[in-house]
């Protein structure tokens, strides 16, 4: 079995694992509950950038269906992430306090993440290229999250 034909599976695998985490959060101190926040954020950057990369010739275009496929278990894999009210980190405190625009606009970047890994899938880099343009995590950051230094 190949990555191709692993990755529905892998996929679904990944989407079980984070339904688990919510119970777990219970058990999770607050430095852990930042902690993982953090790296599913970092992800999704990560798997932006690597998008972007295979979109301008970059990097293999063979590779963008799991990347898009990566980048849309990491979306799905946010809530989760942010359901505790833990403060800190790099989230503001709106997070929590404007929970229904928050947690609407993660649920709006499941579904793009959702549509573009099957761009990716019916038609590779050509179909994923004007969607990624159109994914900003810009509007969210300024909103919710605290400023870089």
């Amino acid at each position: 079995m190949n990555i191709r034909t692993a990755l529905p599976r892998l996929a679904w695998a990944g989407i079980a694992f984070a339904g688990t985490l919510l119970p777990i959060s219970a058990f999770a101190d607050d430095q852990d509950v930042r902690d993982y926040r953090s790296h599913v954020m970092k992800t999704m950057g990560e798997q932006m950038a690597l998008l972007s990369k295979i979109t301008k010739g970059k990097a293999p275009a063979g590779d963008v269906v799991a990347q898009a496929e990566v980048l849309s278990i990491s979306a799905g894999m946010l809530k989760v992430a942010f359901t505790p009210k833990v403060l800190g980190g790099e989230s503001k405190p709106e997070v929590w306090d404007k929970w229904e625009d928050f947690s609407k606009r993660l649920d709006d970047l499941v579904v793009a993440t959702a549509d573009l890994a099957k761009a990716a899938r019916q038609g590779g880099v050509a179909a994923v290229t004007p969607k990624l343009g159109g994914l900003s995590c810009k509007g969210c950051h300024d909103t919710y999250r605290v400023p870089k230094k």
